[in-house]
């Protein structure tokens, strides 16, 4: 599995030479990647009917207390997901080259789609908590791109930033759950963590980490309140528009949850968060849906309340409700991708998106408009269609429901007959009626944007009709693996005259009621209302909050990096002076008993004089010089102190260090303006007020830290060892140049390209002043 993820990201970076070579061929080629990718997965199948599992692990980081593999693990969730990415990226790839064909961009585009494949595949792979994070990270990114693929378009530039800003806060809420996981379980393959469940929601931290990784599931699988990002993503172009949407990022969020069912699920909580806002979802986006005229906002508001349809599944957490989340993902994936890529032969070909502005294509693009009919039969869950099948399995597990089943069923009712209409008008308003007059003369597609659509449409008709090719192959792995523990069921289009099969005769006839009534609906004042609460207002709060971000950093900007190295150290100091303070002054246990009985009255002497002489020289001093002049003098008294107690060298290598120190910053000050021009009376005191408390601060702080118990090891071990190892009697220089030797030499080092870079600036000075001189 490594060796395919890492083959798809070695191609994706080789692919625009492939395109120079390969030119209007290289979608055919490059498709074989993921068409090679789905026969290797689709090849441990019988394995996996039988209820196997894959593990492969490489180590990745390894550290005494923290290792990382780079590991897999295919079971039966795993395995559906990973043939959707790579069965429909194979048409996906071949459909870019079709309807990007003649782009200047294209290869821009394989790379972005290639990257995002392995990424995608990586998240469903991945065993290791950090693997699957990163993979994760890595969809947010090159969806970026691909989503700003227009980027010469403002609008695309926004979408993509609002996506990456959504995605990108809830992937560092979802890496703390999974380390805080990690660490309250004590492992790190989910493989592991699948049997540490009880564990998990035992934990005191359970809350916790329920929540922050819901919160990187919901932004990213476009969740109420975050559902307004997807829609804006259709800023992006169809191929990728049809990816996302049908087997890729927007799902990773469900794939999550789905995997990590059998460990944070079976809760109360869990029930209400997941189920409520899934229930929360699919209404809202469903009935979203039906105030637009765009395709793809049709399709993309349809895809929210198909995720929020998964959500409410995974948080029912029954069985039935097992067995309709694998149906519906497939189902979804199926006839969403061939919608899409429609929608964008219709736009491609004809010209226009718009449902009012098409009519009548069904003679000029006959392939698109079967493929259409078929897909969209399958998304209003019409029989004989597999989407029929996930429907009524929906419906079931409503009815079934341990929490409010009359809300749950009667809300997944009211969606449905939104989402019928919707289905009926992307496929009956633009190929049926009287033809309509289209931007550009329509035609049907090329074989590249066709073969897909199709394909998926005759599977959604194939798996409906024979239930059998796929239910016990992959639908029964799949529920198991959401589910954690072995499942038997097998799918059937028939069930007999049944509550779910009224409640479908129901949704179908409300659902043609509504489209027989939608354009005055779709005009009505509390249509209106409803698509601006719910899909505008989300957006202006976006905005806002982005905007709010951006007016407080240009205010910090302003106020802390105005350029004044005196408002950096003010800054620096006031923020050590209160965090260390609160903490030294809050914090009990803090030892503070200073001895100041060996200390000589000559000693407070000099300290106090020292001390209180420079304090009122810096307060009041109103020349640069004087004040540095004075910072040295306290230099020269700790080395007047170090001769005191007999640490002559110390003493010689202080005033040596001072002296240096006070020339380099005069010589400085020169080309400094005058202290006089930017320093006020009341800026003097704020310092010394300042100064003072930093002062007061390291002083107990030191006091604090001596009164502390001394432990000799170290130093008993260089007077010990300084001699025996190292030939020399005095410790501080053995120090220096023997037992750390390597930092006193890059020390030096430092000092060195300081000197040179100073001697540089000098002689450059000199040579500016000199052709000045010469020029004038």
């Amino acid at each position: 599995m490594l060796i395919v993820i890492g083959l798809i990201f070695l191609v994706a970076l080789l692919s625009p030479g492939i395109h120079r070579i390969l030119q209007e061929k290289t979608g055919w080629f490059l498709a074989l990647l993921p068409l090679g990718s789905f026969i290797y997965l689709l090849s441990w199948l019988p394995e996996i009917a039988a209820g196997g599992t894959v593990a492969q692990s490489t180590t990745w980081v390894s550290m005494e207390f923290f290792e990382v593999n780079l590991a897999f693990y295919l079971d039966g969730l795993s395995l559906m997901f990973g043939l959707i990415i790579t069965g429909i990226g194979t048409f996906i790839v071949l459909y870019g080259s079709g309807y990007l064909g003649g782009d200047a961009y294209l290869p821009r585009f394989y790379i972005a789609i290639l990257l995002f494949m392995g990424s995608m595949l990586g998240v469903v792979l991945a065993d290791n908590l950090i693997s699957i994070f990163v993979f994760w990270e890595l969809t947010s990114f090159t969806s970026y791109l691909l989503i700003g693929f227009s980027h010469e378009q403002e609008n695309s530039r926004k979408a993509a930033l609002q996506a990456l800003l959504v995605t990108g806060i809830g992937g560092l809420a979802l890496l703390g759950g999974m380390v805080l996981m990690g660490y309250a379980s004590g492992h790190w393959e989910v493989s592991a963590l699948l049997n540490e469940g009880d564990i998990i929601r035992e934990h005191p931290h359970y809350l916790a980490i329920l929540l922050l990784v819901l919160a990187g599931a919901f932004t990213k699988s476009a969740q109420f309140p975050f559902h307004f990002w997807l829609p804006g993503a259709m800023a992006a172009p169809t191929p990728v528009s049809a990816y996302l949407h049908s087997a890729t990022m927007v799902k990773a969020g469900v794939y999550l949850l789905a995997r990590m069912h059998p460990v944070l699920g079976f809760t109360e909580t869990w029930m209400i968060l997941v189920g409520g806002f899934g229930l929360a979802t699919l209404l809202i986006s469903a009935w979203l849906s039906l105030s637009f005229t765009d395709l793809k906002q049709i399709l993309a508001y349809s895809t929210v309340m198909a995720l929020g349809t998964m959500m409410m599944l995974i948080g029912l957490g029954t069985e039935i409700a097992m067995q309709g989340l694998a149906v519906y993902i497939l189902s979804h994936a199926m006839y969403k991708g061939a919608l899409f890529m429609v929608a964008g032969a219709i736009d491609h070909e004809a010209g226009t998106r718009d449902v009012r502005r098409l009519g009548g294509l069904r003679g000029l693009m006959p392939i698109s408009a079967v493929a259409a009919g078929l897909a969209a039969l399958s998304m209003a869950g019409i029989p004989p269609l597999f989407g029929f099948i996930a429907k009524e399995l929906v419906y079931e597990a409503a009815l079934e429901s341990a929490l409010a089943p009359i809300l749950f069923i009667s809300l997944a009712v009211l969606a449905n007959m939104a989402i019928v209409a919707a289905s009926a008008i992307v496929v009956l308003r633009p190929f049926f009626g009287k033809a309509v007059e289209t931007p550009k003369k329509a035609h049907e597609a090329p074989l590249s944007m066709w073969a897909g659509p199709l394909t998926l449409a005759v599977l959604s008709v194939l798996f409906g009709v024979l239930p059998f090719l796929v239910d016990k192959s992959l639908m029964l792995p799949a529920a198991s693996g959401v589910w954690g523990e072995p499942l038997d069921f097998y799918l059937s289009l028939w069930h007999g005259i049944n509550l779910p099969l009224i409640l479908s005769i129901a949704t179908l006839a409300g659902g043609l009621l509504i489209y027989k009534v939608w354009d005055p609906l779709r005009e009505s004042a509390p249509m209106k209302t409803y698509q601006a609460g719910f899909a505008h207002v989300p957006v202006k709060a976006y905005e806002g909050l982005v905007n709010g971000m951006l007016g407080l950093a240009g205010w910090q900007t302003r106020v802390l990096q105005n350029g004044l190295i005196s408002n950096y150290l003010l800054t620096i100091i006031i923020t050590a002076v209160v965090a260390i303070g609160y903490t030294f002054l809050s914090r009990s246990g803090i030892i503070f008993n200073p001895d100041f009985s060996d200390v000589h009255v000559y000693e407070w002497t000099l300290s106090l004089a020292v001390l209180v002489s420079l304090g009122i020289m810096l307060t009041f001093g109103k020349s640069r010089l004087t004040m540095i002049v004075a910072a040295g003098i306290v230099g020269f008294s700790l080395a007047l102190i170090y001769l005191i107690h007999g640490a002559a060298d110390l003493a010689m290598t202080q005033v040596l260090v001072e002296t240096l120190t006070v020339i380099l910053v005069v010589l400085v000050l020169i080309h400094v303006p005058k202290l006089r021009e930017i320093r006020s009376t009341a800026s003097r005191f704020r310092d010394g007020i300042i100064a003072a408390s930093a002062g007061v601060l390291m002083t107990l702080l030191i006091f604090a830290a001596t009164a502390a118990p001394f432990d000799d090891f170290i130093s008993k071990f260089y007077a010990d060892a300084s001699y025996p190892l190292a030939h020399g009697r005095n410790i501080v220089n053995v120090i220096l140049v023997d037992f750390r030797a390597l930092d006193t030499m890059g020390e030096v080092v430092v000092v060195a390209i300081a000197g040179i870079a100073v001697y540089a600036l000098v002689k450059m000075t000199r040579a500016g002043t000199s052709t000045a001189n010469k020029e004038s």
